[in-house]
């Protein structure tokens, strides 16, 4: 082996490919995209590693297509035989293959969401986590196939082998909103929410309370183990129940603080919150971690939302029963007040996280604290992916304060940014109160614009039918605008 720990023949590939991604990058000054492209993908072949010659092909293929997000035209046949040569390079595992063939089929239409997937596929197996990180992106990317939930998935699993549990996160919970009735997308979110805190606190591998970040005494801690947290089912062999070794595991090493994380994780996802809390309890008491107490608080909250839907079970029942009602509104209004408690906090110590401030401004806009909502959702509208969701409410909000120009405003922002079909509760209550304020301005010709746009799509939406039938047949009934139903 030579300098780099490359064979000179690696060596010599990797000069070629620098002197061609050097000649790609002038002919792309020259808008010379052809020839940039063919040097861009030469210099791939021989370095298949380098994350920067795959971002530069697919930023010069974008323009050599003039951004028309179709990529080149007539290619149907082209693009049968490509996908032939990927189907055959994944069912006898030949990854590079894989890769060199959807790298070709990249080559005639940079946006195609299949074909980015398959390079993070190829890319994958062949250990460039990087490439397959960017290729997934790509295949959920605005003009690919952003709502692809296998695609969405497979990036989440390469965000979470790369241990950036966040962004894994944040990917299963677009799955969450496309597939809402997938369990083990709910069960796969804890687990990574038990994972991440492992991950900040350092508790992986810990044997004892001097490696992890906060100590705290040992002595009778044992003792606070078995009065809360049962330790039982010795009699089953390890293998048996994951539940009964992870237990084994806190006897054996009682300030590994990694076990009863995974424990509490166990318990939450087979629906045993009480234990969950406790086992997080214990964690928090061995550690001091504010990452394990926001865990505990999660739990905490679930076990109020589990309470809260009892309740309403009983009372669909027997909508007679006055005491049942009263219980659910007592658990609604607790699990709103702890809502804010927590999520105030979680903003104090993540000042950036612009998710965070958007469902806090969420719980006080349903409390009727709009001058504590409007601040976060102003701050929260600088997240694009928020922005159309986040003015809608700042409308709801400025309308629920009689400032019916500022809400318009922010109505119409709105909509600049909504469709019915991607959102189509935000996109209904814009036109609606946007209905309304023209109603009340006497300008029944927006107003029944607007109408017109929610009957489209939503025949019963609200009043618009008996609404709109008043406009028409010029019935001027008192107007006042009441927003308290949507919050």
């Amino acid at each position: 082996m030579s300098d780099g720990g490359y064979t000179p023949e690696e060596q010599r590939k990797r000069k070629l490919a620098s002197d061609c991604f050097k000649r790609a990058t002038e002919a792309m000054g020259k808008q010379n995209w052809d020839y940039a492209v063919e040097m861009f993908a030469t210099a791939i072949k021989m370095v298949p590693d380098n994350l920067m010659y795959r971002q530069s092909l697919i930023g010069c293929l974008r323009k050599k297509y003039n951004e028309n997000k179709t990529g080149a035209s007539m290619t149907f046949l082209k693009l049968s035989g490509i996908r032939s040569r990927i189907k055959k390079g994944r069912s006898s595992k030949n990854w590079s293959d894989m890769d060199l063939a959807a790298l070709d089929g990249l080559l005639l239409n940079p946006w195609d969401g299949q074909f980015n997937a398959d390079m993070g596929e190829a890319t994958r197996e062949r250990g460039f986590l990087e490439i397959a990180t960017f290729a997934y992106e790509q295949a959920v990317g605005p003009n690919a196939a952003p709502q692809n939930i296998p695609f969405l998935i497979s990036l989440a699993e390469i965000y979470e082998l790369r241990r950036n549990y966040t962004a894994a996160m944040m990917t299963l919970d677009k799955v969450k909103v496309l597939d809402p009735l997938n369990g083990s997308i709910r069960s796969k979110l804890q687990g990574l929410g038990a994972d991440m805190t492992i991950e900040r606190g350092g508790y992986d591998g810990a044997k004892s309370t001097q490696d992890v970040k906060n100590e705290t005494p040992k002595q009778g801690y044992e003792e606070s183990v078995k009065g809360n947290v049962k330790l039982g089912n010795d009699v089953l062999a390890p293998g048996e129940s994951e539940e009964a070794d992870l237990q084994r595991m806190i006897r054996k090493e009682p300030a590994n603080v990694a076990h009863y994380l995974k424990l509490g994780d166990y318990y939450r996802r087979e629906g045993k919150l009480d234990e969950s809390a406790k086992t997080y309890k214990l964690a928090l008491d061995v550690s001091g971690d504010p990452n394990i107490r926001e865990q505990m608080e999660d739990v905490e909250l679930d076990m109020i939302r589990r309470n809260l839907n009892f309740a309403k079970e009983a009372a669909a029942r027997d909508k007679t029963d006055e005491q049942t009602r009263q219980a659910v509104a007592e658990l609604a209004n607790e699990l709103l007040s702890q809502e804010i408690e927590v999520f105030s906090r979680r903003v104090d110590r993540y000042p950036n996280d612009l998710r965070m401030k958007h469902e806090l401004a969420k719980r006080f806009m349903r409390s009727r604290k709009y001058d504590k909502a409007i601040p976060l959702l102003q701050a929260a509208s600088k997240d694009i992916r928020l922005e159309a969701q986040v003015l809608a409410s700042l409308g709801s909000c400025f309308l629920a304060k009689k400032q019916n120009n500022l809400a318009k405003r922010q109505f119409e922002k709105a909509l600049e940014k909504l469709t019915a079909t991607d959102n189509p509760q935000p996109f209904k209550e814009c036109h609606y109160y946007l209905a309304r304020l023209a109603e009340e301005a006497k300008d029944n010709e927006s107003a029944e614009k607007h109408y017109t746009e929610i009957l489209a799509i939503d025949y019963e939406y609200k009043d618009v039918v008996e609404r709109l039938k008043r406009i028409q047949g010029g019935d001027d009934e008192s107007n006042q605008i009441d927003t308290d139903d949507d919050h």
